[in-house]
């Protein structure tokens, strides 16, 4: 069909939102057991580490 384009391989899907989670959701829990500073960094951290293996494995598809 004229006109309609292409679907593009080479975007990325959205590993930032993995961050985000692991910088919201680490202080919850670090707040949980009395290390707020300690679960922001381990929460950084762990979404660092989802958002490299997210996208790692979306480029080899």
């Amino acid at each position: 069909m004229p006109g309609t384009p292409t679907p593009n391989r080479n975007t990325s899907s959205g590993g930032g939102c993995l961050i985000a989670a692991g910088l919201i959701l680490g202080p919850v829990v670090g707040l949980l057991l009395g290390q707020v500073s300690a679960g922001l960094i381990a929460g950084g951290v762990i979404g660092v580490l989802a958002a490299i293996i997210w996208t790692v494995r979306d480029s080899r598809r």
